[in-house]
């Protein structure tokens, strides 16, 4: 066997368009039904919803024959918690409340093995096709996806060097937090906030790093995709 290629990874690094869809109901049945709906990718969220690991390990299997890329938001940059996701076979990791470079730093190593990170080493894992991919920990790293979350006015003041963290793969912009962070609690719509989305998918574009963001509006959504091309 071998390692699948990453069609997420792939096509931010290609510059495609992808269009996502949240995922927060911890189910596999209505993930199932989704993954084959034409999204390019399915964001199984945890750090706001019941989805625990049991529930991301079934949906990754039910998302199989589907046409969508799995993405798990983890709940936070906590090494042993992104340890297991990956161990699954997850690929594509969104990791939330990124603040400096330092911190992009030590997110990435998580997703590294030693000497180039602290990902704590298993045999044969679900990821390795239980030791079928017998080269998986020496090559797995190429297809290992690092989506960094910026939500604060911290993140944006140090965008530019959260960007240059080497495995950092895209930064995504988290509305809610970013808005209440700017004092506009629960109003992510604001114009006010939408010009600091706006410039912040400006500055992520100068990087050469892709944006991203969710937005629940159709009009904002077409505006911050006609902003990131």
């Amino acid at each position: 066997m071998d390692i699948l290629t990453n069609r997420f990874k792939a096509g931010l690094n290609e510059g495609h368009r992808q269009i996502g869809l949240w995922c927060s109901l911890a189910s596999s049945i209505s993930t199932e039904v989704v993954a084959g709906s034409g999204f390019d990718w399915l964001l199984l969220d945890m750090e706001h919803s019941a989805n625990d690991l049991r529930d991301i390990y079934a949906q990754i299997q039910v998302m199989t024959e589907g046409t969508a890329s799995a993405v798990v938001r983890v709940p936070s940059d906590e090494p042993i918690t992104i340890k297991r996701i990956l161990d699954t076979g997850v690929q594509s990791l969104m990791i939330p409340n990124i603040d400096d470079a330092d911190q992009a730093c030590r997110a990435v190593a998580a997703t590294r093995y030693a000497p180039r990170g602290i990902r704590g080493f298993s045999q044969a894992p679900r990821a390795a096709r239980f030791g079928r991919i017998p080269d998986y920990h020496a090559r797995c790293e190429a297809e290992i996806c690092v989506v960094v979350q910026i939500e604060s006015r911290r993140a944006l003041d140090n965008l530019e060097e959260i960007a240059a963290v080497e495995g950092v793969d895209g930064i995504f912009i988290g509305p809610g937090d970013l808005s209440t962070s700017l004092g506009y609690l629960g109003q992510q719509n604001h114009p006010d906030v939408v010009q600091v989305v706006e410039d912040a998918i400006s500055r992520i574009r100068t990087t050469g790093k892709p944006a991203g963001i969710l937005t629940a509006n159709e009009e904002l959504a077409h505006r911050y995709i006609a902003a990131m091309e």
